[in-house]
């Protein structure tokens, strides 16, 4: 593509000078002013927001490394005794002075198991 030098531009002036007069002229370079910085604009906003789509992407889950062991490790392998069953119990309540003030007296809670009258 060929360079445009001062001689080809001052043909390109007077032929849109000739072609437009010099009263529109003034507003087309406006015009053109106007829709190159927007243009600019907005390739500027499209640039910016897919490089921060970019940089704001969050890692891909870690990469797994697959281990094959031979068919005779496995089967030699000791196998883990089963654990046993835990069943979760509630924890007991802490016993505070109030609770037990709250507590009506009653003749079972006072009497003293057979066993130990003997």
């Amino acid at each position: 593509m060929p360079n445009i030098g001062p001689a080809e531009l001052l043909v390109i002036l007077l032929v849109a000078l000739v072609v437009f007069g010099p009263r529109k002229l003034p507003e087309l370079g406006k015009s053109l002013g106007a829709g190159l910085r927007e243009f600019r604009r907005s390739t500027q906003s499209l640039k910016d927001d897919f490089e921060g789509s970019v940089r704001d992407t969050p890692p891909g889950p870690a990469p797994v490394q697959t281990i094959h062991a031979p068919a005779q490790a496995v089967a030699a392998a000791p196998q883990p005794a089963p654990a046993a069953a835990v069943t979760a119990q509630p924890a007991p309540q802490p016993v505070t002075a109030e609770a037990v003030a709250a507590q009506p007296v009653t003749a079972e809670a006072v009497a003293v198991p057979a066993k130990e009258q003997a």
